[in-house]
């Protein structure tokens, strides 16, 4: 996440002047693309591996620290929350053995990042997106404690003017909250890629990379769930375009970009083009000290400035493609940051996912040409989002207008160039067929991680909870990536009775009701009859327009309705209902939803959370958790 010693924003003072050593950099980097100072004659990938950190129970584990103080490893570093990790691998130079080197440390990395936590009781899944993350696991006790994030974090708020982060996303199902913090970003795991170009090479290169985005991401798409739902086949293109959202409702109605984007137009000449372009968008968040030296004074004497603030206001603008500034050996080199790939589902199909696009962009700008005079950039962008919604099943727009799908895009054109393109830079051709061929098999049997994750929960028992049927989809997750098999040849997830399904009835949340069929007070109390009667329910919360819980209707008050002879008449639901039910937070435990049962006598508990009806738990669902119990005791003893 780059420089910690960040504050946000700071006061005019300090904003004018990061402003100008801003521009100061930017100017620098002018004369030292004029004076021809970046490295040119060696062509550089390198990767970052992020992965989540989870409990016995397969849910989050806010280790990061204790599991950092273990590793003894610069490579491993923090990222946003608690429950995750990153570790940078080593530059390579992109010829010979190199993809095999690069899965070798992966391998390595994870292999120490995996014995790191089991010595404190937790374990790593490499994916997109966890499963088994809960609302309640994205607050800012779950953030490291590092003076960037929370300044992040509070300088993105404040251009909010305090507005919530709204996030909606529609797949099989359907997801709409609301979060007061930018820590849905931390719901993101990604395995970054980085392909070092040329100056002269750049605009060229980088708008391949564009066009190349969404068939790439397609192949690779690891990311269907989120809070429990089935979204996007890479939902974490959704989540981090809204988790770092700056604007506020009049910046959105006036039209003003997301820091996190695809882009809006080709790149025409120069990798300034990028930087300067999001400067002019997109406000400073964060400032840091400058040493005050001048970056321009120090080109004109041979020197190689760090370019300090332009990198950290860089590391705050967030495109799928980033334009990137780096010093190797005492030489400046510019880069591209392809960001779109999640993490997993094995670190063979990263690599292998890495390996077809450093083919791609090895091959096609030598192959087509300008793409920009083959592709319009709208299609890229809208070929992007498709794989992101649809994945394998995405249709494309490709080259002169050419309409296919992404089997047959990935299939019958671009494997063959990124094949051409890694011939073209010497990779060894065993690794070749390795790596693209893993590509090409996954294709071909539509299996993707997303897939796989989609497929699995469809096959288990809809009878079990929610809760358990996610931690059975992680565990699955973790015990096929250590047999190191890629995600094609995986079975799909089963039902594994050998997790501890206490663990999935602890809290409210996991065992309440969420499809809910409410009334408003207003309502006639025929229709709540009818509800109880078609849908075989005892109680009908009543909630106002905005969602908040006002009452419960009972199948007793409606029978007292009855004895009195009020059925003749039209009675409204605010006339029967209780208007101060007995509720529950859903983060109670469940031994406080059995006690308030007791205690009040109810049968129903809605669950509200910030005075909006969340859910219900019924004496019913208390029956099932404890006639699993039973069950579970008589099994043990036999």
């Amino acid at each position: 996440m780059g420089e910690q010693q960040v504050q946000a924003g700071g006061d005019d003072q300090a904003l004018r002047g990061f402003m100008k050593a801003l521009l100061n950099d930017v100017l620098a980097l002018e004369h030292m693309l004029e004076n021809g100072m970046f490295e040119t004659d060696v062509r550089r990938i390198g990767a970052e591996q992020e992965f989540f950190l989870v409990d016995q129970a397969r849910k989050p584990a806010n280790l990061a620290q204790e599991i950092m103080a273990r590793v003894d490893d610069p490579r491993f570093t923090f990222e946003l929350a608690k429950f995750n990790l990153e570790a940078n691998l080593s530059p390579l130079t992109l010829a010979g053995d190199c993809l095999r080197r690069m899965e070798r440390e992966a391998v390595e990395v994870v292999k120490h990042a995996r014995a790191t936590a089991r010595s404190v009781g937790a374990d790593i899944v490499l994916t997109g997106i966890l499963p088994t993350l809960g609302k309640k696991d994205l607050t800012l006790d779950s953030m490291v404690p590092r003076p960037r994030y929370r300044a992040l974090n509070d300088a993105i708020v404040k251009l909010r003017g305090g507005e919530a982060f709204k996030l909606g996303v529609k797949g099989l199902d359907e997801l709409e909250i609301e979060h007061d913090n930018v820590m849905l970003e931390a719901c993101n795991a990604s395995f970054q890629i980085h392909f070092q170009v040329a100056p002269d090479e750049f605009a060229s290169l980088y708008n391949i990379a564009q066009a190349v985005a969404g068939p790439v991401l397609a192949a690779g798409s690891n990311s269907a769930t989120l809070l429990g739902k089935r979204l996007w086949h890479e939902t974490r293109i959704a989540v981090f375009e809204h988790s770092i959202d700056a604007r506020s409702g009049h910046h959105r109605a006036r039209g003003l970009k997301p820091r996190v984007h695809f882009g809006e137009h080709w790149i025409d000449q120069s990798v300034l083009e990028i930087f300067r372009e999001d400067i002019a968008r997109f406000r400073v968040v964060l400032t840091t000290e400058h040493d005050g030296e001048d970056p321009v004074a120090q080109v004109e004497a041979g020197g190689v400035p760090p370019l300090t603030a332009l990198r950290l206001h860089n590391g705050t603008v967030y495109r799928w493609n980033r334009a990137c500034y780096g010093i190797t050996d005492g030489k400046p080199h510019l880069r591209i940051e392809h960001r779109a790939l999640p993490s997993g589902p094995t670190v063979l199909d990263e690599v292998a996912n890495a390996a077809f696009f450093f083919g791609l962009m090895s091959e096609l700008a030598e192959e087509i040409g300008d793409v920009r005079q083959r592709m319009r950039f709208e299609d890229a962008r809208s070929n992007f989002f498709a794989a992101a919604r649809y994945g394998l099943k995405a249709q494309f727009t490709w080259l002169d207008g050419e309409e296919l799908t992404a089997n047959e895009l990935i299939l019958r054109r671009l494997l063959p160039a990124a094949r051409r393109g890694l011939e073209r830079v010497k990779i060894r051709r065993r690794d070749i067929d390795r790596y693209l061929g893993v590509i090409e098999d996954r294709v071909t049997a539509q299996q993707t991680g997303a897939r796989w994750m989609l497929d699995s929960m469809a096959e288990m028992d809809p009878a079990k909870s929610l809760d358990e049927r996610l931690r059975n989809l992680t565990a699955a997750i973790v015990s096929q990536q250590a047999q190191e098999r890629p995600v094609h040849r995986w079975k799909l997830a089963e039902f594994c009775q050998s997790q501890d399904w206490r663990d999935s009835y602890r809290t409210v949340e996991q065992i309440m009701t969420t499809d809910l069929f409410t009334v408003r007070p207003d309502d006639l109390i025929d229709f709540a009859a009818a509800l109880m009667e078609w849908k075989h329910v005892r109680h009908v919360p009543v909630e106002d327009d905005t969602g908040r819980l006002v009452g419960l209707v009972s199948h007793r008050a409606l029978l007292r309705m009855v004895a009195r002879g009020s059925q003749q008449r039209q009675v409204a639901v605010r006339d029967i209902m209780n208007p101060e039910p007995t509720t529950i937070s859903s983060q109670a435990r469940t031994v406080e939803a059995i006690r308030l049962m007791r205690e009040h006598k109810v049968a129903c508990l809605p669950v509200v959370n910030e005075d909006k009806l969340a859910g219900v738990v019924t004496e019913a669902d208390l029956i099932g958790v404890a006639g699993k119990l039973l069950e579970t005791f008589l099994e043990e003893g036999e």
